[in-house]
């Protein structure tokens, strides 16, 4: 076990988780998921992997919820039959006979990407399916995620207390912007070594890329897609609490705040994914406020949505003609992705996944044993058709589970969750390389579950 220096984030965190608990406590979790590119520490005995601070914040949340007498007893209500929980514990099952079994079984029988050490680093390349440290790895990226998952829900299950979920958030939010613009000003002054200290988990750094001459704002993870993901959670739960919540002047803020991480981050699967968000948030909203019983200010909202999205539509397609850095900008980032070397290399990994979905009969290669560029092939490939439909049900769960009455201020928060959700499945769907969509999408979801039914008990008793 190597300690690095970003280890002391890690400590700081599950002290506080100790002291405060899990409601309390929560902002001290989630302080912890801007920082995606810091280790709690690394294994150099296992191939280097490594335990980043968030995945020692997720161990300890679900540690702490174990052990309280009370909250132990609850967790297998989180579980209940065809709730997020039965679906995504189902889907569990699956991934753990599919990483330990399914390259076994089909070891040979087809080619498969993933990742592999060449020229001292980690790259993509095509190897014989059979088993390998990636099986063990997803697996347990996959486990953080269902434990986050389970002891959220069942902890807010039993207390439905939207404030911390509200504080927390907005410690994120703050964060994720702060290290966001720490990473472009220290890269302007040369000075990006003083990022170091938190850039410590064994994966591919892309800290210096730069696109059309301005730097890519990667914060404290390894890349502008990863920083771009995690922004979009933040700008889907701000924008849906703001709409909610009209007088809150937090939601004001860091709903400026998300939006302009995301704007800044120079990511293309982070604008392509605003914009498929964007629609369905909207299309979603205008239909809802066509209702009778819709308020007048849903109403006013959605019209000047639409009237302010067409101005920008205009002034985009305006830019794009007429201003050179503009139109260099937008080519290099959306309009000339799929023709550039990385689409290409990514639509064969697509194309190879479905490859391995047919050889393994619909079965599927085993978590860990494909990498693909769609988070809905990655699914296919890897758990093979009925893992796929497990996890497509868990989702499909999470977004129906209920948020009423709407006046309630933990049924906005619910709706603000279930947005932050449907954000980064937006970005997930278009790039997302594994079924595992990460400790904080699982969190989301995990708090999203626990208010919803916490408020659906209340209302009933």
């Amino acid at each position: 076990m190597q300690f690095v220096p970003s280890t002391f984030l890690a400590l700081l965190s599950i002290v506080a988780l100790l002291g405060l608990g899990v409601h309390r406590g929560l902002w001290a979790f989630l302080a912890l998921a801007p920082f995606g590119a810091a280790a709690a520490f690394n294994l150099p005995a296992l191939g280097g992997a490594t335990i980043g601070v968030l995945d020692l914040g997720a161990v300890t949340i679900f540690c702490l919820v174990l052990l309280t007498r009370e909250t132990a007893g609850s967790l297998l209500g989180t579980f209940r039959p065809f709730g997020p929980g039965f679906f995504f514990a189902a889907t569990m099952v699956v991934a753990t006979i599919s990483a330990l079994f399914y390259p076994r079984l089909f070891a040979g029988m087809t080619e498969v990407f993933g990742i592999a050490r060449k020229d001292g680093g980690l790259a993509m390349a095509s190897f014989p399916l059979g088993p390998s440290t990636g099986n063990i790895t997803q697996l347990f990226r996959l486990t953080l995620g269902f434990l986050t998952f389970a002891a959220l829900a069942t902890s807010f299950r039993r207390m439905p207390d939207p404030r911390p979920v509200l504080t927390a958030m907005a410690v994120a939010t703050a964060i994720n912007f702060a290290l966001g613009w720490i990473d472009v000003l220290t890269f302007r002054l040369g000075v990006g070594e003083l990022m170091s200290w938190l850039r410590t988990a064994n994966y591919a750094m892309h800290v210096t890329d730069t696109m059309v001459g301005l730097k890519r704002m990667v914060g404290g993870f390894p890349e502008a897609s990863s920083f771009g993901y995690f922004s979009l959670g933040l700008f889907g739960f701000w924008l849906q609490y703001w709409l909610a919540a009209p007088g809150s002047r937090l939601a004001r803020w860091m709903l400026a705040l998300a939006t302009i991480t995301v704007l800044r981050s120079t990511s293309s699967s982070a604008y392509l994914a605003l914009v498929v968000f964007l629609v369905t948030f909207g299309l979603f909203t205008l239909f809802r406020g066509l209702r009778p019983d819709a308020a007048r200010r849903s109403f006013a909202l959605t019209a000047g949505s639409v009237l302010a999205a067409w101005v920008a539509a205009v002034a985009v397609v305006a830019s794009y003609e007429m201003v050179q850095p503009v139109t260099e900008f937008l080519d290099r980032a959306l309009f000339n992705k799929l023709d550039s070397a990385s689409g290409v290399e990514r639509m064969s990994w697509n194309a190879q996944a479905m490859t391995n979905l047919w050889d393994t009969y619909g079965i599927g290669a085993g978590l860990g044993a494909v990498r693909a560029s769609n988070w809905v092939i990655a699914c296919l490939a890897s758990l093979g058709v009925v893992g796929a439909a497990l996890m497509m049900a868990f989702v499909t769960a999470l977004l129906l589970v209920p948020s009423r009455p709407a006046s309630d201020p933990r049924a906005q928060v619910v709706r603000a969750l279930k947005a932050g959700c449907v954000a980064m499945l937006s970005a997930a769907v278009l790039t997302h390389s594994t079924p595992d969509l990460g400790v904080f999408f699982f969190a989301l979801a995990g708090l999203l579950t626990g208010l919803s039914r916490g408020l659906a008990i209340e209302s009933r008793g």
